[in-house]
């Protein structure tokens, strides 16, 4: 049988589409996938998902809400939910200019700049916690300024939980807004700047809105980064019951004495995580699919 070509009134004859190639239809439906790649995929995921299943399946499910109602666990979850969203809002006030300064300026030395703002994301936290306490503790190079001026001490107090936090997780702010920055369109801020708004003033008329979505998932982010903070905010606030022990700090002491309390709050951890990435809708977590 021939294929349809009729001629349409006053058009050239149309031919049927071109049938895609057998190799494009199975790179569309994912088939196709060679042995050699698809084990290891499968073992990846498998040691991925497997602790998390196993912390699923170990919860106390039956015992769950008694776990939670202890003397610490509430102190902790509300103390982690305040200290992270301060954490957040020093992480919003100073990192969204510097991702503008990475982004929309060039000056010797930028990417030597770019290096030490995205350090804490692969330094141990640890290493970050003693590097503030020798810059903000009580002798250190600015923390003895500080006390002897105004009588602030920030090592071993709830501030110097937000400090900590704050360290660790403004790096992923950062590079959320200044992808955002980066993949918006300059000419609109240039375009404000020419009808004689001041570069400010195109800056957070025009600026802010356009990196909106990025602004917040670099919030989210970075809210969520701080909530799980445990090494920087152990070595610089200490663990103090109502005043610096988080959420991941009341998990690392319960092992020892209630490994039940443990996990039932490794798994509100886990639950708040997961809410994280169900909110960022897919903007870090992949796209269709």
């Amino acid at each position: 049988m021939t294929p349809d070509t009729t001629t349409p009134a006053g058009g050239r004859a149309l031919r049927p589409a071109p049938r895609p190639s057998r190799a494009r239809r199975l790179a569309r439906s994912g088939g196709g996938v060679p042995l050699v790649l698809l084990l290891p995929a499968l073992l990846g995921l498998t040691f991925l998902v497997l602790p998390l299943v196993g912390l699923l399946v170990k919860a106390p499910w039956s015992s769950m809400p008694s776990e939670l109602k202890g003397d610490t666990v509430w102190p902790a979850l509300r103390l982690s939910l305040e200290t992270a969203t301060a954490a957040t809002a020093v992480s919003l006030l100073l990192g969204v200019p510097l991702a503008w300064l990475l982004a929309r300026t060039r000056f010797p030395g930028l990417r030597f700049v770019r290096t030490l703002v995205t350090l804490p994301l692969v330094m141990p936290p640890v290493v970050g916690g003693v590097a503030l306490l020798l810059v903000l503790g009580r002798n250190g190079l600015v923390g003895q300024w500080l006390n002897s001026a105004f009588g602030i001490t920030l090592p071993f107090t709830t501030a110097g939980v937000v400090v900590a936090e704050a360290f660790v997780a403004m790096p992923f702010l950062v590079l959320s807004v200044e992808g955002a920055l980066r993949g918006s369109d300059s000419r609109y801020e240039e375009a404000a700047a020419t009808l004689g708004a001041s570069r400010f003033t195109a800056f957070r008329r025009v600026t802010l809105p356009l990196v909106a979505p990025g602004i917040a998932a670099g919030a989210v982010l970075a809210w969520a980064r701080a909530l799980g903070e445990f090494g920087a905010t152990i070595t610089f606030a200490g663990d103090f019951p109502g005043t610096t022990q988080t959420m991941p700090l009341a998990v690392y002491l319960a092992l020892e004495d209630d490994p039940a309390a443990a996990i039932a709050l490794s798994v509100v951890l886990l639950v708040v995580s997961v809410l994280v990435l169900v909110g960022l809708r897919g903007r870090w977590t992949g796209g269709a699919g």
